[in-house]
């Protein structure tokens, strides 16, 4: 267990300037040396933006609505999360390898650290972008019960810290404009987490059309119900639960916790926000993005 415990909250190492895991760092050839297949499909985030929602939505598209193959297992093994190698517990390279074709995989990298693989076969690419105040927000308490990640620190000390990019996987900024810069050249669909919750059929068409599926209405309809966050929230196939206290303490607080926007409401005080929005003016000026703070 001591051993176990060893590889938790220990600090990030930078690769090509990007924030990772320790663990990562270290096995990075095997990462970039990834080898990408044609039929592969790439679901890209920055984390806490939605990434297991638009992961169960995808899963349940490829099984046509069926509600029991898509709890055959827990989501992270049946969307491995590529990246992710901590020596003795996972290696989502490894994982992959041994996956059937179509395979849909995960990943968190900004788009410059992706491996060359996924552009040369032209493998499709769904991104989802959350508004960057929900993330912070959903991040620190995600940082809180997740123990790969450093301790966070005071909700302050955390927004100072994402704000300046010194979170796992870089600035949330360089990975919104990456990723969207990059879908003018390379088949990407970008979907916006807030236009997920406000309007779930339409974006869903959009994936499904994307896709190139077909997929009938009364499959729509299961893939709307078992994809809200109500019901992920209490399936162990997608809440995380199946991890164990020692890698994700749900005691401290859920993996899937609201499922909401504009909680940073109730965490950003007056000169937080002030100051965050300056931020925000400066980074994202020239850019054709923009996001809903709320709906």
């Amino acid at each position: 267990m001591e051993e176990r415990e060893s590889v938790f909250r220990r600090q990030l190492v930078k690769v090509h300037n990007v924030p990772l895991f320790w663990s990562i760092a270290e096995e990075w050839a095997q990462v970039e040396t990834f080898q990408a297949r044609t039929d592969d499909l790439l679901i890209a985030t920055y984390p806490k933006s939605g990434t297991t929602w638009i992961s169960e939505i995808v899963d349940m598209i490829y099984n046509d609505g069926d509600v029991e193959r898509c709890q055959r297992d827990a989501i992270f093994n049946r969307v491995p999360f590529m990246e992710l190698i901590i020596p003795g517990m996972s290696n989502g390279v490894t994982q992959l390898a041994e996956r059937p074709s179509p395979r849909l995989v995960k990943t968190h990298l900004p788009v410059q650290l992706l491996p060359k693989s996924f552009w040369e076969n032209n493998c499709k690419m769904i991104y989802v972008a959350r508004n960057p105040k929900d993330v912070a927000v959903s991040f620190y308490y995600f940082h809180q019960m997740a123990k790969m990640h450093p301790e966070p620190g005071t909700w302050h000390e955390f927004l100072e810290k994402f704000v300046a990019g010194e979170v796992v996987f870089g600035s949330w900024y360089d990975h919104v404009k990456g990723w969207w810069e990059k879908k003018k050249s390379h088949p990407i669909l970008y979907l916006f987490y807030e236009d997920m919750k406000e309007n779930p059929r339409c974006e869903l068409q959009k994936v499904t059309q994307f896709l190139e599926k077909e997929v009938t209405e009364e499959a729509q309809e299961k893939i709307l119900h078992h994809t809200t966050f109500q019901e992920m929230q209490k399936n162990p196939t997608s809440n995380y639960k199946l991890l164990s206290t020692g890698e994700m303490d749900h005691s401290v607080s859920p993996f899937m916790r609201k499922g909401i926007t504009g909680d940073w409401k109730n965490h950003f005080t007056v000169a937080q926000n002030e100051r965050f929005d300056k931020d925000y003016t400066e980074k994202m000026a020239g850019s054709t993005l923009k996001f809903q703070m709320e709906i």
